[in-house]
């Protein structure tokens, strides 16, 4: 059931034209706030999103920007605020796994990592926050694996969700006197193309949970729309982990 509790709010979601990232672009909008999601190949995916937005009687755009392109992310932010007039809540979803042992991790794969997972936020914040008046959201997608190291080859990913943890609470304490809140939310295990339920290596991951299941999109977006609501206004600076207890 739509909350309504976003209405007359806009919302800007790097990465939502799929897992995730188009479970918040979906539920944002279904809460009442405008979308504008970013794409980097999925144009076909992303247009699905704002398809099924739009169907749903919202209201959202998609924006190609590739993370690695300061200017693009910029941009992309620019035309968000003249397509709805206002930008109130940013969240940083786009992201991307690269994975080996660290003397075989190539350097171009670290500082890849560093700037998707850590750069292209801090752009996407920056610019955001010229925009946003007082009370904004800030809402960055981390890693469970970035407070808990559980297994090999994570030198790069998890180094950069990490970072974005010292980002946020940085964040917070920039944006604060202004009411605009920065958190960060560390999903685990979720059933996406990416990593599913059923995928080669779901047991492996299965086994370290207190409730061994996948989380699903849609629960990783619940908590980022919470955040998002005025129900979330005293949060800040926070890193808010959900992943059935993998870190427990």
């Amino acid at each position: 059931m739509p909350s309504n509790q976003l209405r007359g709010k806009a919302a800007f979601v790097t990465g939502g034209s799929r897992g995730i990232g188009a479970a918040i672009a979906k539920r944002l909008a279904r809460d009442g706030a405008s979308v504008a999601l970013t794409y980097v190949n999925g144009e076909a995916q992303a247009r699905i999103v704002v398809d099924e937005i739009e169907a749903a009687g919202g209201r959202a755009i998609a924006i190609k920007a590739d993370g690695r392109d300061a200017q693009a992310i910029e941009s992309a932010v620019d035309r968000a605020m003249d397509a709805f007039g206002r930008l109130d809540i940013l969240v940083n979803s786009a992201g991307i796994w690269r994975a080996a042992p660290i003397d075989v991790l190539s350097l171009a794969d670290f500082d890849e990592s560093m700037e998707v997972n850590l750069r292209a936020p801090f752009v996407a914040s920056k610019a955001a926050a010229r925009h946003m008046a007082d009370g904004g959201r800030i809402i960055s997608i981390g890693s469970n694996l970035a407070e808990r190291v559980t297994d090999t080859g994570l030198s790069a990913y998890s180094t950069s969700k990490a970072a974005l943890i010292g980002l946020t609470k940085a964040l917070a304490r920039d944006l604060g006197s202004r009411g605009i809140t920065a958190n960060i939310v560390h999903p685990g295990s979720t059933d996406t193309d990416m990593n599913p339920a059923n995928g080669p290596h779901a047991e492996h991951q299965r086994r370290k949970m207190a409730t061994p299941r996948f989380g699903e999109a849609e629960e990783i977006a619940g908590m980022v729309a919470w955040l998002a609501s005025p129900e979330g206004r005293f949060v800040t600076g926070a890193s808010l982990t959900i992943d059935g207890g993998a870190n427990a």
